[in-house]
């Protein structure tokens, strides 16, 4: 008889309700977890989403800690995503057995080098090369101040980010931050554990759509300046009806879309009719500024929607160009839509698009983890 694994899951965030891309990892991971049979404890850094129950299904025990995101925590040498993040009461459950332990993202590990967990399995989750990412908010901010705060915020990740060599095992979300990562820890065993995601199956419709969809956390930097580039480059040349879909759209993109009837914005959708809106368009157009991580949008549209047209900025690391329509100019862009919108997506493409996507299971990726707890 075979004995129960156990797992110590430091989240960044309450990841539930799974609705933006670091919480559908981080909630689907602990469900596959569970199904597998590893006994979890869950330990969530809380900031606005609150206690949620159904994260008891899966846990064995989930503890909250309150984040402190006062201005004080922004004057130290440690980056603020990580500072903030700082919680005895953390280090006091963990010390409480000696199972191992999952830092989900490099807002997690201001413990990871602490001397109380020199004998403790630690397995750090990387979900962006985060220094990268926060230069690229820099880049994509339009506000003085934030500018200023994203380039400091990346300054500090970068040189933070020597703390992996404290992790005995690290997980990488894209073969681009697999090579990064190796570079700068040769000795260390990088393993490439694509995102986990909701579908345990395609849900596809064949057949034509009648719309093009855009959707993504619509308050966030870099989602907004690629929503202004497709309005200004792409929706606004077409005829055809668009749908932006997402989180919390910032007003600005109410302006941009004014004087084009065709194009409508869908705010804040449920998760079954966000599900009804990808299923149903016809064409998905991704954009991105920024070629870093894996974005979670593109599987779900992957594994639920239609065609999907995108540049290469937004395939970085994946190893799924073939599974979409790659284009990067807004004229190349267009003429790919024009050309799709009336065309069937077949049977033939669905089986197509599983074999494009059978190293995204879940399954699969949750023994490549379990056979870590060992």
């Amino acid at each position: 008889m075979s004995v129960q694994k156990h797992l110590h899951v430091i989240s960044f965030d309450v990841p539930y309700p799974a609705n933006y891309g670091g919480a559908i990892d981080v909630f689907y991971k602990i469900k596959n977890l569970h199904r597998a049979g590893v006994s979890i404890i869950l330990h969530c850094f809380e900031y606005g989403r609150g206690t949620q129950s159904a994260l008891e299904a899966y846990c064995q025990k989930v503890y909250y800690y309150k984040r402190n995101t006062s201005f004080f925590q922004h004057l130290f040498c440690t980056p603020f995503i990580v500072q903030s993040r700082v919680s005895e009461a953390l280090m006091y459950n963990l010390l409480q057995d000696e199972y191992p332990i999952l830092f989900e993202g490099l807002h997690t590990c201001y413990y990871l080098g602490d001397a109380r967990l020199k004998n403790r399995k630690k397995i750090y989750r990387e979900s962006n090369i985060e220094h990268q990412y926060y230069f690229h908010l820099a880049k994509a901010e339009k506000s003085i101040l934030k500018k200023a705060y994203f380039f400091l915020e990346a300054l500090k990740l970068k040189r933070f980010q020597k703390q992996l060599k404290n992790a005995d095992e690290i997980l990488v979300v894209s073969t681009a931050d697999q090579a990064y990562l190796q570079r700068y820890f040769p000795n260390k065993k990088i393993t490439y554990v694509p995102s986990f995601h909701a579908f345990d199956a395609l849900s596809i419709k064949e057949g034509i759509g009648t719309y093009i969809l855009y959707h993504g956390n619509l308050s966030v930097g870099e989602n907004i300046k690629a929503v202004e580039f497709l309005i200004r480059h792409v929706f606004s040349k077409t005829k055809h009806q668009v749908l932006i879909a997402g989180l919390n759209p910032d007003k600005k993109i109410e302006g941009w879309i004014k004087k084009y009837p065709h194009i409508q914005i869908a705010a804040n959708p449920s998760e079954n009719e966000m599900q009804q809106l990808i299923e149903n368009a016809q064409i998905h157009c991704l954009y991105t500024h920024q070629p870093t991580g894996l974005k979670l949008k593109l599987l779900h549209v992957l594994y639920s929607g239609r065609f999907c047209v995108c540049n290469t900025h937004l395939l970085s690391g994946t190893n799924l160009h073939e599974a979409c329509i790659v284009k990067n100019t807004p004229e190349e862009i267009l003429t790919s839509m024009e050309k799709i919108m009336n065309e069937p997506f077949t049977k033939k493409d669905v089986a197509q698009r599983a074999q494009y996507l059978h190293a995204f299971n879940n399954h699969l990726k949750i023994q490549q983890i379990t056979e870590m707890l060992e």
